[in-house]
């Protein structure tokens, strides 16, 4: 092995400190020039965490879809202490272009503008607003960056994301932008590097929308593990579709997971692996028909997290669907993903 030493010029203390300030803002320009963000945390040797404060937008009094719940999984996480805010990276707004990849343009056009009608609107179960169309926007843009981080880092975990049931033409069920397909389409085009994901997505609906858009490209494998009797009544083709039955509990349902995960790894062997940790299999979530516990739920994070980081494959999580008017305790449940991934990043990544 060489090797090589740069010759070392003593220079004066004034002059060192401001070589150091030209270095550190060329290396953060190079940085945010890389990565799809607003703001970095290169120096931190933690777990890569993804927010903006812009994941959230207004929506009408009790409104079913538990907004609130994407600041309080960041709060979560730091008051208890299992991330510091030196770990959080700030995403940038998901570009028209970036969207255009995976989205119709008509639709895009509609939906940015608020062209969208009354029954569009409510396919998705949102009224159009601008803020509306922000947060979707920086969401989508989150689920980029934490790919982008993960690729670079081994594991990072975004506090939002995980809307699954956007189609390229039409938005459905709380999701109007795919930001999982936006950020696999990003990464496949992106680089000359030719690469191979995997989108594991273990929400207790069908991921349709996802596996409509990739049905028919060999380098995105799409597996869904969801209650067969739930959401979206009309299931797509994934590449790979577990369906359970209504009621299943921790013990089979990891079992039935350590089935299918490990030869898909084997087989197909990705080149980075986007895990929807969706939290609705919870016995407690209002739109789930499933039987987990939060201990659970934990150990498939957990187990999932370390099948796919053993093998040398970068992953990136996002927090996926989890409906409860208790918005406290919602938050605290999709924090587990979190937990989970910095336990293991302790053991395996670091």
């Amino acid at each position: 092995m060489f090797r090589f030493f740069r010759q070392k010029v003593l220079l004066p203390e004034r002059l060192l400190k401001a070589e150091r300030s030209l270095n550190r803002k060329a290396q953060c320009a190079i940085c945010l020039r890389f990565f799809h963000a607003e703001h970095t945390c290169q120096n931190s040797r933690e777990l890569p965490v993804v927010h903006h404060k812009k994941y959230v937008c207004d929506l009408p009094p009790n409104h079913r879809f538990p907004m609130r719940k994407f600041p309080k999984v960041l709060q979560c996480l730091l008051k208890d202490q299992v991330i510091t805010e030196t770990q959080v990276w700030v995403p940038l707004l998901a570009s028209e272009e970036m969207l255009g990849s995976v989205h119709a343009q008509e639709y895009l056009s509609n939906f940015i503008t608020g062209k969208t009608d009354e029954k569009e609107q409510r396919r998705t179960g949102f009224t159009w607003s601008s803020g509306l169309v922000q947060r979707c926007r920086y969401e989508t843009g989150g689920t980029v960056l934490a790919a982008q981080v993960a690729l670079q880092r081994g594991l990072a975990c975004s506090t939002a994301g995980g809307t699954h049931h956007a189609f390229p033409s039409y938005g459905s069920g709380f999701c109007l932008l795919n930001d999982l397909a936006v950020a696999a389409k990003h990464l496949l085009t992106e680089s000359r590097i030719k690469r191979r994901i995997l989108i594991v997505d273990l929400d207790v609906h069908q991921g349709d929308g996802t596996a409509f858009i990739f049905k028919d490209e060999p380098d995105v494998f799409t597996f869904s593990m969801h209650c067969g009797k739930n959401f979206p009544l009309r299931k797509q083709c994934s590449d790979l579709d577990v369906s359970l039955d209504d009621g299943m509990e921790d013990k089979e349902y990891l079992s039935t997971l350590q089935a299918h995960l490990p030869w898909l790894l084997d087989v197909f062997r990705p080149d980075l692996v986007l895990y929807d940790a969706g939290v609705d299999p919870h016995w407690e979530d209002e739109l789930g028909r499933l039987r987990l516990t939060d201990q659970g739920l934990f150990e498939r994070d957990q187990y999932v997290l370390k099948s796919v980081v053993k093998k040398g494959i970068p992953v990136a999580t996002v927090i996926g669907g989890g409906y409860s008017r208790d918005v406290d305790r919602l938050a605290l449940r999709h924090s587990i993903v979190h937990r989970a991934a910095a336990k293991v990043w302790k053991e395996y990544v670091t």
